[in-house]
């Protein structure tokens, strides 16, 4: 039985997709960047059926977001450098240095009915860009809603601060709450975005020219000269 590589799978996989859904694709993420400002992904995250014992509930309760004693001491053990051992000019010279290299923040707010909504902004833009775009995507705008991170469950209340400043680089995750009891939370239009994603063609790898092997030349023997005559005794020489 032949088995593909994994390089021919993916190239496979790549080539069937038909040329119009990829048009297509392109064409639905253009309108909707150009609608919300901003590039945005839609995606469904599947979970197990519920059991009879499971809570019915559109959130994990406070407690499930308490911050223990190990959370603290993993996240204390992951700094190893002390910062009191630095200048406050050599820090902020590589907090400016870090800063010019991040280009963008990936966002994705999660709802709890399993949508995710991602978007692109960049790390200056504050959280509060965040807040207009969800008003425009949501399906009922007009209900009061807030944003909040986890572990340990923090509502973010201070809309003016980037999202470099936040921590929202290179990317992070916040979850959507309201009281409306269930879903959609998203717009129809924003849910007909779900799974689409542009995948650009790899092209095909240049197969490597077989390699000409010349003949190696023959060893060169120097060339040995005969050996000479031993000079002859002269005629005068008695022994």
């Amino acid at each position: 039985m032949t088995v593909d590589s994994p390089s021919t799978l993916k190239r496979r996989r790549l080539t069937t997709i038909d040329p119009m859904d990829l048009e297509s694709a392109k064409m639905k993420l253009e309108a909707a960047k150009q609608k919300f400002g901003h590039e945005i992904r839609v995606f469904e995250t599947l979970i197990a059926p519920a059991t009879p014992n499971d809570v019915s509930s559109s959130e994990e309760p406070d407690d499930f977001y308490e911050f223990t004693a190990e959370d603290y001491f993993r996240i204390m053990a992951t700094r190893k450098e002390d910062k009191l051992l630095k200048t406050k000019k050599i820090r902020e010279a590589e907090e400016a240095a870090r800063r010019s290299r991040i280009t963008k923040a990936v966002i994705r707010v999660r709802f709890p009915d399993n949508y995710t909504l991602q978007a692109t902004f960049h790390p200056s833009e504050t959280i509060q860009s965040l807040v207009v775009l969800l008003k425009k995507a949501i399906a009922q705008p007009e209900l009061p809603f807030y944003i909040y991170t986890a572990p340990p469950k923090k509502q973010v209340k201070d809309l003016s601060q980037d999202f470099y400043s936040a921590g929202f680089i290179p990317g992070a995750i916040v979850y959507f709450s309201y009281d409306q009891p269930k879903g959609p939370f998203l717009q129809e239009d924003v849910l007909s975005l779900k799974g689409l994603e542009i995948i650009p063609e790899q092209p095909e790898p240049a197969e490597a020219a077989p390699e000409t092997t010349m003949p190696s030349p023959s060893p060169v023997v120097p060339e040995q000269k005969p050996a000479g005559k031993k000079p002859a005794k002269p005629k005068w020489l008695k022994l």
